[in-house]
């Protein structure tokens, strides 16, 4: 499971893309989305390592 941490990122700049483009905006515009998600994983692969860590 850890090791498949990196998928969380690519998949919801993915799909956060394909949103972009279905909706008809540029992917310049969801310039802050990518950021939001980039922390988010960010955060979510810290609270991993440190269980992993901890046990």
């Amino acid at each position: 499971m850890i090791r498949l941490l990196f998928l969380i990122p690519l998949v919801l700049c993915l799909l956060w893309m394909l949103y972009l483009t279905a909706r008809g905006y540029r992917i310049r515009d969801g310039k802050q989305g990518f950021v939001y998600i980039l922390v988010i994983s960010s955060v979510i692969a810290a609270f991993y390592t440190l269980m992993w860590w901890l046990t």
